[in-house]
């Protein structure tokens, strides 16, 4: 018997599991595989309507009675750099970038591993193993790169960026760093490296994944200029941060038929030459 894929995309919500970003709350998502020859179709429709892809999956919270997760991504032509951040990218000027296809390494594993270690320790991904992570890198049905950056005195690795190139923009799907440079703020570095990757690639935006008020681990993402957010079925400019609130409200969240309904597919029909 020949097994096919459906048509259009099947959507499904996860089961209730605590917050990684606010205490006291029930974080769901809602879900969609990512596969077939129209995966980038799809990918690059859904994350206009701030889905985020994580291996084969495409998601988006859908938390019951909170909306505090808002999906985030930086207008190239409106961004401006603060003092601060020119004073990162001078920090860095020594480093070296190097794109590859998506492959895993030692390397990088253990580069991984330091990053945890110091900064998530407690985190859901605390204990992903090797192959774990390898399938995090290397399982991708879309265009993806891994973004890699080396000390140009050593040579050692320092800091990895697991980055897909959509049709409007480079989408950070994971990055990490190591723990033991403070000074050079790796993680607002390759930022701000993605953006001037995108300028010069002709892309307009460059996709940060949530930002969520109230969450100090989200917080540098409110820093940069050009920022805008998905809300209410839209992106909208960030004016303030200050503006957002994380509240909590039982009807914060539309049903999930009507979440479903409301999310656009991309034609997906073949064309046919006459």
């Amino acid at each position: 018997m020949r097994h096919t894929l459906p048509l259009a995309p099947q959507f499904y919500v996860t089961a209730p599991q605590p917050c990684p970003y606010l205490d006291g709350r029930m974080e769901r998502k809602l879900f969609t595989a990512l596969q077939g020859e129209n995966a980038e179709k799809l990918n690059d429709s859904l994350s206009q309507q701030g889905f985020r892809r994580s291996q084969n999956v495409l998601y988006r919270p859908s938390c019951a009675d909170c909306s505090a997760c808002l999906s985030a991504r930086i207008d190239v032509s409106l961004f401006e750099p603060t003092k601060s951040q020119r004073r990162t990218a001078k920090r860095n000027t020594d480093l070296k970038r190097r794109a590859t296809s998506p492959w895993a390494t030692e390397d990088q594993y253990a580069l991984f591993r330091d990053y945890l270690d110091s900064r998530h320790a407690d985190g859901g991904m605390a204990d992903m193993d090797v192959f774990e992570f390898a399938a995090m890198v290397e399982e991708t049905p879309i265009r993806s790169r891994v973004i890699e950056y080396t000390a140009a005195d050593g040579g050692d690795l320092i800091g990895v960026s697991l980055t897909d190139v959509l049709s409007d923009g480079l989408s950070m799907v994971y990055s990490f760093y190591t723990p033991d440079a403070p000074r050079r703020s790796l993680g607002t570095y390759m930022i701000l490296d993605h953006i001037e990757i995108a300028r010069d690639a002709g892309l307009p935006y460059v996709y940060l994944g949530y930002w969520v008020p109230g969450s100090q681990k989200m917080g540098y993402k409110s820093k940069f200029s050009g920022l805008e957010v998905y809300l209410g079925g839209c992106w909208q400019k960030m004016s303030d941060p200050d503006n957002f609130h994380p509240d909590t409200h039982p009807l914060s969240t539309d049903p999930i038929a009507e979440q479903v309904a409301n999310i656009s597919l991309p034609d997906t029909r073949p064309t046919h030459k006459p």
